[in-house]
């Protein structure tokens, strides 16, 4: 992590972002952070809106919460509550999707 005080950034902050890789540029006034440069390479929206989500990290925070008081449910016994024994059935992809995927591989060794 790299650390920029404001009243000292000398470049635009689209250089900043420019060199980035994984790395998150904290911006400081007054030795307090005020700002982070991240990089959303491999980041969707919905994530990042969610990671900003009050009411969904207050979902977050209480399963947590319940989790390390021993209060959660194991996928077996999530099953046997809703009646769905053995395994789960696949869902098959769509016709479109099937022929998306078919259109890809043509001329692709097969394995």
């Amino acid at each position: 992590m790299k650390t920029v005080k404001l009243s000292e950034a000398s470049r635009s902050l689209a250089e900043y972002a420019s060199e980035l890789d994984d790395d998150i540029v904290v911006v400081t006034a007054r030795n307090r952070p005020i700002a982070a440069v991240v990089s959303l390479k491999n980041v969707d929206r919905e994530v990042l809106a969610l990671s900003r989500s009050p009411q969904f990290l207050k979902i977050i925070e209480r399963s947590r919460r319940d989790f390390a008081a021993g209060r959660s449910r194991s996928l077996a016994e999530v099953r046997d509550l809703f009646g769905l024994r053995g395994k789960a059935k696949r869902i098959q992809p769509t016709r479109k999707k099937r022929a998306a995927a078919d259109a890809h591989s043509v001329g692709q060794p097969r394995s």
